[in-house]
């Protein structure tokens, strides 16, 4: 059987819970100390509108009294007029902020709310509700708030993984329907609809952790379909017009290689692959060796697709600065991407790769940008 108090309200474990929180000796509270952790208390437990309005209008009602317990004693009509609640919906608000140990009810005889006065007319006592413990417990919602941050900023992170490995998927498939039209990609379309469907949207609370394993498989199982058929199914590129010597080793490329690197086009001697491989580290992502500028080429053109960037960019790029500096020019862009996530805690303010790295090959081409110069300032921020 529940028990009820004196008042006539149930008996709650969780108020009975909440009732041993008290301050420390001596401790004075002010109305703005306690709104404050009031408004922590309702981020931390996520707190409905309802609930979240109540509490923060009891605790505008705190007079500041140096008491030993937080009292308020507003009336539910009172508490109607300001939070625009009915009167079901202010008790309602009562019992989860009782049970979520944020107020103690403190019954009167008659149950009714009202100040205790002494001969003087001061008030030394009250009966209504005890804040207390909102209060008490203001390092918890502290620790909370920090624990909701590090998972969002974790969720953040594992969605920009998921778009990464689905643009780099579809760009993949679109390769291969372009070049190789009449290779069979139907189990490769059908897992990308089904992940496609099954993937939750940034706006719900999902962590798409599975999923994410799911996309970095399918990003894998296309780009190595897109390898082999690039090969012909052999370590060596097939090509139908190859005149040198059959001991010749085989290309390098991976996937294949990008344009050639124009005779014409020279660069800086201090511009070399060693400096790009420590200014730039996520070269480790092509998951080839980087011996020479025909594998930078390659590399670029490969980590294009990381970026977003349209494969119209990357023929602008080309265009415009060259081969080898479009391709330094991806590898920096996707560096300073993936720094400033690393910095920032997750976050970036480089919103859209691919557009960035379009506006670097513009400001390159007019001069305004020294590759071989931000590189070298890349290396050393790195090594310092």
């Amino acid at each position: 059987m529940q028990l009820a108090s004196s008042g006539g309200r149930r008996l709650r474990h969780a108020a009975l819970v909440a009732r041993e929180l008290a301050l420390e000796t001596g401790r004075t509270v002010t109305r703005k100390e306690l709104s404050a952790a009031a408004r922590d208390a309702a981020k931390a437990l996520e707190l409905r509108n309802g609930p979240r309005s109540v509490l923060s209008e009891l605790v505008a009602c705190w007079g500041e009294q140096e008491w030993e317990r937080l009292l308020v004693w507003p009336s539910n009509d009172y508490l109607v007029s300001r939070t625009g609640l009915s009167e079901r919906g202010i008790r309602k608000a009562f019992r989860v902020l009782i049970d979520q140990q944020l107020i103690v009810p403190k019954e009167s005889p008659n149950g009714k709310r009202y100040a205790v006065k002494d001969l003087a007319g001061e008030i030394v006592d009250a009966f209504g509700f005890d804040l207390t413990p909102v209060y008490a417990r203001r390092g918890e919602w502290a620790e909370r708030l920090i624990e909701q941050k590090q998972a969002r900023e974790a969720r953040k992170r594992t969605f920009d993984e998921i778009t990464i490995a689905r643009r780099a998927t579809q760009e993949a498939l679109g390769s291969l329907s372009r070049e190789y039209p009449d290779l069979d990609r139907s189990d490769l379309e059908d897992r990308l609809r089904g992940l496609l469907a099954r993937t939750p949207l940034r706006s719900t609370k999902a962590m798409p952790i599975d999923i994410l394993d799911e996309w970095k498989s399918l990003r894998s199982a296309c780009e190595e379909t897109y390898y082999k058929a690039g090969y012909a199914g052999t370590q060596c590129r097939h090509t139908n017009n190859n005149n040198k010597s059959p001991s010749e080793p085989c290309n390098k490329g991976f996937p294949k290689k990008a344009e050639a690197v124009r005779s014409t086009e020279q660069t800086p001697e201090h511009l070399s692959p060693e400096l790009i491989l420590e200014a730039c580290p996520t070269l480790s992502d092509y998951g080839q060796p980087v011996r020479d500028l025909a594998d930078i080429v390659s590399a670029g053109r490969y980590l294009r697709a990381s970026l977003g960037a349209h494969e119209s960019a990357w023929a602008e790029a080309v265009e415009d600065i060259g081969t080898v500096r479009a391709a330094i020019a991806v590898i920096y862009t996707l560096q300073l991407y993936e720094d400033d996530v690393a910095r920032n805690g997750g976050e970036s303010r480089i919103k859209n790769p691919g557009g960035y790295f379009r506006a670097l090959t513009r400001m390159v081409k007019v001069g305004k940008i020294d590759l071989a110069v931000e590189l070298l300032a890349m290396r050393r921020r790195r090594m310092s």
